[in-house]
């Protein structure tokens, strides 16, 4: 039986995307089971090297396991991608020829149940991508205002039903705390009006997306992965993000496009006063999308974009 790491997504697109060369250096910065990685060390041989990130234990296990017969071409590292700058320093690496990042939750987090990532599977109300951090869905559900818990679900999961939601959560929290991924779920289709019930996706995806949001900070980690992993890039060296959802995919459009222009100085200004120079030249005008046949073979690739810019 395949692992479920073993499925990466958009594989061939994602691999071209990145102009991968023999001898070239790459980072992967969400390394998961190895997937676009073991494809990377093969299209680099013989002496390329590939830096693996991932924050999650398990997949760096599963990594390891996977790339093992690349020998020392490759180096895996616990940590998170915000920090390439302080992971290559360590590795006295200076720059790199191509960067990816798939910010999706992978099928091994979604099918174990006891990472309370998914709604599907009743566990406790976790969702921490790194476990050895203190804070979990269950202490936000349980501990955040309303105020602060409503602006959660409306910014991360753009939920227009936030305030009922809140409203629920509120008045079950008071008599016990809410303590699994069914109990969180079955809260939130009771406090949506009948017609948003019946919807293809069920009722609590934008609640459990805003809430793995906020619990792996994942918006501004993926900022500031961004505008640190450019400078590390070498002159024509890619980056390619795949993300999954609106927000993250907006996110890097916007990032792409605002290093393409450099300058961010108001149109009515005569000269530049900001001194911002442009550092990127963004590849795909529209994000790459998955093809209809890994669609079919793998439904939860079917919102996956992938974008591409290259350092000038």
């Amino acid at each position: 039986m395949e692992s479920s790491f073993h499925k990466p997504v958009m594989l061939k697109e994602t691999i071209n995307s990145l102009d991968c060369r023999p001898g070239g250096i790459y980072l992967d910065g969400t390394v998961g089971g190895g997937g676009h990685a073991y494809q990377i060390l093969t299209e680099t041989a013989p002496d390329g090297l590939l830096i693996g990130i991932d924050a999650d234990d398990d997949a760096l296990a599963e990594a390891e396991y996977r790339l093992k017969q690349f020998g020392k071409r490759k180096f895996l590292v616990k940590g998170n991608f915000a920090d390439i700058v302080k992971i290559l320093g360590n590795l006295n690496i200076k720059r790199v020829d191509g960067i990816l990042l798939d910010l999706g939750v992978s099928s091994h987090q979604l099918e174990t149940a006891k990472r309370g990532f998914s709604f599907s599977l009743d566990a406790p109300l976790d969702m921490r991508m790194d476990r050895r951090q203190p804070l979990s869905a269950y202490d936000l559900v349980n501990t955040l205002s309303d105020k602060e818990l409503e602006r959660i679900l409306k910014k991360y999961g753009e939920e227009i039903m936030a305030g009922r939601i809140v409203g629920a959560i509120s008045t079950r929290r008071k008599t016990s705390p809410i303590k699994s991924t069914k109990e969180l779920a079955t809260i939130v289709v009771e406090a949506l009006p009948p017609q948003l019930k019946r919807k293809r996706i069920h009722p609590a995806t934008k609640t459990f997306q805003a809430l793995r949001i906020a619990v792996n900070n994942e918006l501004s980690n993926l900022h500031r992965a961004i505008n640190d992993g450019i400078d590390v890039l070498n002159r024509g060296g890619r980056f390619s993000i795949i993300s999954f959802h609106s927000l993250e995919d907006r996110t890097v459009k916007n990032l792409f496009r605002s290093w393409e222009k450099g300058c961010i100085c108001p149109p009515d200004f005569p000269v530049c006063t900001c001194s911002r120079k442009q550092k990127l030249k963004v590849l795909t005008r529209k994000p790459v999308t998955p093809g209809e046949t890994e669609v079919t073979a793998n439904p939860r690739v079917r919102s996956a974009k992938l974008r591409t810019a290259m350092r000038v």
